[in-house]
């Protein structure tokens, strides 16, 4: 299998040296395989407590055949799980922001991305590129290909795109599933914003068909069910979607679950500090008590996510399982 993260696990192997001495690849594990049952697992839970409840991985696009390999076959329990797929860095942004990834990459990452689309499902693509002819190109490439997108100019994803100055398929249509979506804005880190009432007016400001966003605000406060309803509404009076971004591959020490204990000893399913992200660990995510976190009772993630009335939720480090086989 192909594996694009390869150098980013170099250097976080490098980096975490000292701290991962006394980590010890866990041995009989299918790393691929439970990644995918995690993600079933998500999607069946949450579907039976909401209909119509959209999931969508973030890259790891390589699960949806059963090896993950180009040659391999679907693997249709996965792809009828989900019913999207979101993917980073397909046409700019891959080695570097606002630089075009290599037809190489953006082929290899197509096969996959074009199988899960013949099997119903939208490919929501986040390029990263901040010149406005890059952003053109963006745009009018995933366009060709029938995939959702939206050039971001900033990692960080913390502000809304100021170009281009008229919305990339805007319109004013009532959008209640993935199917209907014609562009989309990723918002999952709103430090900018003083508090909830700034941030919605921002939101119901402009004319995004979805927009994927946290739980939480800066501050630690948690929008509401009432907050996301606001959310819906377009500027031109036509509704949105509103999803909800989750990590499930990593746990960060700034979430409410973190305990204070975790900061001097960490559970034994923690493995490594991303060097990229500071805060966010790898998590053996096969494990049950990091799954307990994540879904089953009223204090779990996906469940206030569920309780707020999020239309889905956005599942991010999916291709955590590349990590853990590189070990």
């Amino acid at each position: 299998m192909r594996l694009f993260s390869f150098l980013l696990i170099c250097s976080t192997l490098c980096a975490c040296q000292d701290e991962s001495i006394d980590y010890q690849k866990p041995s009989g594990v299918d790393f691929q395989d439970e990644m995918r049952d995690f993600v079933i697992e998500i999607s069946e839970y949450a579907k039976a407590q909401k209909s119509g409840f959209s999931v969508i991985p973030q890259n790891g696009i390589e699960l949806v055949t059963t090896n993950a390999e180009e040659s391999g076959q679907a693997h249709n329990e996965y792809l009828e799980a989900i019913d999207g797929h979101g993917q980073e860095d397909l046409f700019f942004g891959y080695d570097k922001d606002d630089q075009k990834t290599s037809s190489s990459d953006s082929q290899y990452l197509m096969s996959f991305l074009k199988l899960s689309q013949s099997l119903g499902n939208t490919i929501l693509v986040t390029d990263y590129c901040n010149t406005p002819v890059k952003m053109d190109e963006s745009y009018t490439i995933n366009q060709s290909h029938d995939f959702v997108s939206y050039a971001a100019p900033d990692r960080e994803l913390n502000i809304i795109a100021d170009y281009p100055v008229n919305l990339h398929n805007e319109n004013d249509q009532h959008v209640s599933s993935l199917s209907q979506v014609q562009n989309f804005l990723y918002l999952i880190n709103p430090d900018k914003f003083t508090d909830k009432e700034s941030f919605i007016k921002e939101i119901t400001a402009t004319n995004y068909d979805l927009l994927i966003m946290d739980l939480f605000l800066n501050d630690g406060i948690t929008f509401t069910a009432a907050d996301v309803e606001r959310l819906r509404v377009k500027q031109n009076g036509g509704s949105r979607m509103v999803i909800c971004y989750m990590s499930i591959g990593e746990a960060e020490d700034y979430r409410y679950y973190w305990k204070r204990e975790w900061n001097n000893f960490k559970p034994s399913w923690v493995a490594v500090e991303n060097p990229d992200w500071p805060g966010n660990f790898k998590v053996e995510f096969w494990n049950q008590e990091w799954k307990n976190i994540i879904y089953g009772h009223e204090n779990a993630y996906l469940d206030k996510i569920l309780q707020a009335d999020f239309d889905g939720v956005y599942l991010d480090i999916i291709d955590a399982f590349e990590f853990f086989d590189n070990l």
